[in-house]
């Protein structure tokens, strides 16, 4: 997997279908093969990023 974000292959898991960017320092969430991209903000909240990607950037193949 790469990220939609930066193209980089450096994606860890973090939790049960949720993986973060160390390139870019993304948090990304997979469901039903679509990701969902969202920013970590300095108190710890998730602001969503995926209005600035296009549906297919986001779809993962399965």
């Amino acid at each position: 997997m790469r990220c939609p974000n930066c193209q980089s292959k450096d994606i860890g898991k973090i939790g049960t279908n949720q993986y973060y960017c160390w390139n870019c320092f993304v948090e990304m969430s997979l469901l039903k093969g679509r990701l969902s991209m969202h920013q970590v903000e300095e108190d710890g909240s998730l602001s969503s990023l995926d209005d600035l990607f296009e549906d297919e950037d986001l779809q993962i193949g399965m």
